[in-house]
């Protein structure tokens, strides 16, 4: 590896901790309101408690104003471990003005001012993260808002380090994928210029051809962003950060925190109704999956490290567990559906039960057989008691979902982590303990268990005291389902058995056999007792 990424040995003497190099700092993000933002968030002002100033580009959401949405988001429970350890943080706050998706950000002179002044630091997470959004607002989002951000960060007189927050999918057309920018199949300028003169109706039907091997436009934009970043930021202080599936928090602020649908948490919840029977992925294949606090302590980290040693290249940094630490599908599975069956979720439409298939044909007898059917047959009779039909309606969202992760669950990548391994290497043991980022410890199960809870607990917000009764509601499902099978015994006996003296006496046989058995187990526990 380079001289410049790495050392025999951590020069304690000459390397500020992590903490230490925050103090009096002031941070700018983007993205602050988002996941991953508030866990950032959380994570600096507890762990580095001696920062300055968050400076926070928000806009206006529906009908709140800035300082509303910046209040909003300081009374935001992720923050209850920092208020009871380093009391009120909405004086670190500072809202800016702004919207990613105007000229110039939407930033006004004055505030444009300040920030040229006092920003010493810069994460950039802002980004649309649909998979099917329209090729337009996914460059106008995500490959110009670099282009934006990097305009802007060029007039900052105190910078130090602009973090950028990608994704380890960017180069997903890619089974082997290194610490290195790839070239883009489109140079981001022409389609830029493309996009100027094209309307809707030509950009949607030319965009399966533009992002070519890519399965979305996310994944595609995501990677233009990265070569838009190197090339017209390259007197900045860079470094890039690949995140996977972002899941639910591993143990900061607190196990099992989450505050989205997104990725597999709706997939949880789905399953844990009995929405979900049948999902096409591949059994064996790596869910890559990343709790949150890990991109987000990389994140602090690697802002800490390119300030204080300033390499001479930029730097990515792959957030992943896929090649270290491997959990597949089918392992997922079994802990997701055995917790399910222990801790349920209140009202549930059917048991939790799941069907993983890599067959598409399978996949489709499946969703018709255990989707469609019952879906239709529950809206029917919502229609005889006078309800509204709802249950196709969440079915047909649930597969749209569904398809848009097809290609992430029915293959597996590898990415490397040799820049990953000398960040460890650089840090003091305290920062590795407060700042921890290597996924190879983290106990699946028990994680796995954590997201599950925090999906009932966060996003349902159902309460734990109602669990014996979701449990005796799965019961009543249960026992209806047995009726069910009988009622289908009984049609099938009426309609064919009864009608051949062979196949009555094979029932009868099969019958007695039965009953043998049952006889004899019942002696069995008799005598024992």
């Amino acid at each position: 590896m380079a001289s410049d990424i790495t050392m025999s040995d951590r020069l304690d003497s000459m390397l500020p901790t992590v903490a230490e190099y925050y103090e009096g700092k002031n941070v700018f993000i983007t993205g602050g309101t988002g996941f991953i933002g508030k866990v950032l968030i959380e994570k600096l002002l507890r762990s580095c408690p001696k920062i300055n100033k968050v400076f926070l580009l928000v806009r206006p959401k529906r009908s709140q104003d800035v300082e509303q949405r910046i209040e909003e988001l300081a009374d935001c429970p992720i923050f209850e471990k920092v208020k009871k350890e380093h009391g009120s943080i909405r004086d670190k706050f500072v809202a800016i003005n702004g919207d990613m998706m105007q000229p110039d950000l939407g930033i006004t002179k004055s505030d444009r001012e300040m920030l040229e002044r006092e920003i010493h630091i810069v994460f950039h997470s802002a980004a649309t993260i649909r998979f099917d959004e329209p090729l337009r607002y996914a460059v106008e989002m995500n490959l110009l808002g670099v282009r934006k951000m990097v305009q802007l960060c060029k007039g900052f007189k105190n910078l130090e380090v602009f973090v950028h927050v990608s994704t380890a999918y960017a180069n997903c057309d890619r089974p082997y994928i290194e610490e290195v920018v790839y070239p883009t199949p489109v140079e981001p300028q022409k389609l830029i210029d493309a996009l100027e003169w094209m309307d809707d109706d030509m950009v949607e039907a030319i965009t399966g051809q533009l992002i070519g091997n890519k399965p979305n436009t996310y994944t595609f934009t995501k990677q233009l962003a990265e070569d838009l970043l190197i090339k017209e930021g390259a007197s900045l202080p860079l470094a890039i950060v690949r995140p996977s599936i972002v899941g639910a928090a591993w143990k900061e602020p607190v196990p099992g925190w989450i505050d989205n649908y997104n990725g597999p948490s709706g997939l949880y919840i789905a399953v844990g109704k009995g929405l979900l029977r049948s999902m096409k992925c591949d059994f064996n294949g790596v869910a890559d999956i990343i709790p949150v606090d890990i991109p987000v302590n990389m994140l602090v980290t690697v802002a800490w490290y390119t300030a204080v040693t300033k390499p001479n290249k930029v730097l990515i940094y792959h957030s992943t567990t896929g090649s270290v630490n491997p959990f597949t599908w089918g392992e997922m599975e079994d802990v997701v559906i055995n917790f399910w069956k222990k801790v349920p979720l209140d009202a549930c439409f059917r048991r939790p039960k799941i069907v993983l298939t890599n067959s598409g044909f399978l996949h489709e007898f499946y969703t018709m057989v255990s989707h469609l059917v019952p879906a239709y047959l529950a809206d029917f009779g919502y229609c005889m008691i006078g309800k509204k039909p709802r249950m196709v309606k969440i079915y047909n969202k649930l597969h749209r979902s569904m398809s848009c992760l097809y290609y992430f669950t029915v293959q597996s990548w590898e990415w490397t982590y040799n820049n990953l391994d000398m960040l460890v290497s650089q840090m003091s043991p305290e920062d590795r303990k407060t700042f921890y980022f290597d996924p190879r410890s983290l106990h699946w199960p028990t994680y796995m268990e954590n997201y599950c809870l925090g999906t009932k607990k966060y996003l349902l917000n159902e309460d734990l005291s109602g669990v014996p009764a979701a449990r005796a509601h799965l019961r009543k499902l249960r026992n209806m389902r047995y009726i069910f099978n009988t009622l289908m015994v009984v049609v099938i006996w009426r309609t064919l058995i009864a009608r051949s003296q062979i196949a009555r006496n094979l029932w009868f046989f099969i019958m007695g056999l039965v009953m043998r058995f049952v006889k004899f187990f019942r002696i069995t526990s008799t005598i024992r007792k």
